[in-house]
């Protein structure tokens, strides 16, 4: 293979591709505090049990595959002639590794994690943690960098990848989106028969709860006693379905191929009431289907197709909400807000939580301070960490070469689509 990778045409502006990613994160973000504040008793309440039956843990999930066929598209999409592999790489780790060592040091000091045990933060700081069951749980940290696992394969993937899917003709990329579609469905299926997991349809998704009325002073997943456990076991096929790496590749290369329709005439559709149609159904669809569907396969479809059409949309010269400066500046912060958020609650759990009790007020304030100091936090992170790094050794030349890429995150993958 040669040393350079495709011969691809000159981006083109799509701002509200980096709007939308706000949305996205600020999904996970809800979910996470609904989970991760450990706000007693409302947990244990009634009203708690009834919000969460309608925020489940596949809304996060949605906001993942979101950010994962993103990826794929943002990558390809504003992947430049004549880069080299080794640039593209070293690009990638300078977006991916500063704003995750950072999140994951807030980690390790407001949780007080056990350093002396190397599998609780060795792995995830590596981000091989998700290749392994016990890595997974055991050495989870900082929960949402379990996304950032798939997306270093992601990276390392797409330009040895890249060959081949440009080697599809125009004609079958319609096909090969329905084939890698009808992959995804296949696999979790295998999944759901042959790996050892919950068959039933239920969201059997809730926070670990610990006795009594006061809130506790830790997390489930930030507590000593977490972090004491030899293995905390985790279900098979719901590792496999979810954070496993491979399993979610698909989804990225589903966004490269929708970035070629796209790019090649193929996808004109500019009406967002269709895909986002699709997205409701598929959403709503999540009540009835085992665990290995919930989580990602109903979504990449109609996913896929929501991305393709803003892009167009943004082609077409047609401006929303997304497209607006303030839109613009949340999602250039969502990823070190996505990976900073879980942080700000342990320490919102450590400081002005634990040992009281709250009812849903006391929830939802605790959350809009969480939620208010998570965003400062990732400003602060993306303005002189971020982008003073990636001035400084990415060779980014000027406003117009920002990373805009999010995930989980897709915010750290590429070159800007909007400026």
């Amino acid at each position: 293979m040669t040393s350079h990778v495709g011969e691809l045409a000159r981006p083109n502006k799509l701002p509200s591709l980096t709007g939308a990613r706000w949305w996205a994160a600020f999904a996970v973000f809800i979910l996470h505090a609904l989970v991760f504040l450990p706000v007693y008793p409302f947990q244990k309440s009634d009203l708690f049990a009834t919000i969460h039956s309608f925020i489940p843990m596949q809304l996060g999930a949605a906001g993942v595959t979101f950010f994962f066929v993103l990826s794929g598209f943002v990558i390809h999409w504003s992947f430049r002639p004549g880069t080299s592999i080794l640039r593209f790489y070293w690009r990638r780790v300078l977006k991916l590794y500063p704003t995750h060592l950072i999140a994951a040091l807030v980690f390790i000091l407001a949780a007080s994690v056990p350093l002396s045990r190397f599998v609780v933060w060795v792995p995830n700081l590596l981000l091989i943690h998700t290749w392994v069951p016990k890595w997974t749980t055991v050495g989870g940290l900082n929960v949402p960098s379990w996304s950032l696992g798939a997306e270093v394969l992601f990276y390392f993937t797409f330009p040895l990848f890249l060959p081949l899917v440009m080697r599809i003709s125009t004609r079958r990329l319609w096909w090969a989106l329905a084939a890698v579609i009808l992959a995804i469905v296949v696999l979790h299926t295998m999944y759901f028969l042959l790996i050892e997991g919950p068959k039933g349809i239920g969201n059997t998704f809730a926070p670990r709860l610990l006795p009594g009325e006061d809130s506790p002073r830790f997390a489930i997943h930030a507590s000593p006693a977490w972090f004491a456990q030899p293995d905390i076991p985790v279900s098979p096929s719901y590792w496999l379905s979810y954070t496993f790496p491979l399993s979610r590749l698909p989804e990225f290369f589903l966004g490269v191929i929708a970035a070629r329709l796209v790019r090649e005439g193929l996808w004109t559709n500019a009406r967002l009431s269709l895909p986002m149609f699709a997205l409701a159904l598929s959403y709503a669809a999540t009540w009835f289907v085992p665990v290995n569907y919930k989580m990602s396969a109903l979504f990449v479809a109609p996913m896929t197709a929501l991305i393709a059409t803003m892009a167009a949309r943004d082609l077409a010269g047609v401006r929303g909400i997304n497209s607006s400066k303030l839109m613009l500046w949340l999602g250039d912060i969502s990823f070190a807000f996505y990976m900073i958020q879980f942080p700000v609650m342990v320490i919102v759990t450590r400081l002005f939580i634990g040992g009281k009790q709250f009812s849903f007020t006391g929830w939802l304030g605790w959350t809009l301070m969480s939620l208010a100091i998570s965003a400062a936090a990732a400003a602060a992170i993306y303005h002189w960490l971020d982008t003073p790094l990636m001035n400084r050794f990415a060779g980014r030349r000027s406003r117009d070469l920002q990373s805009h890429a999010m995930t989980p995150a897709v915010h750290t993958m590429t070159e800007s689509v909007h400026r």
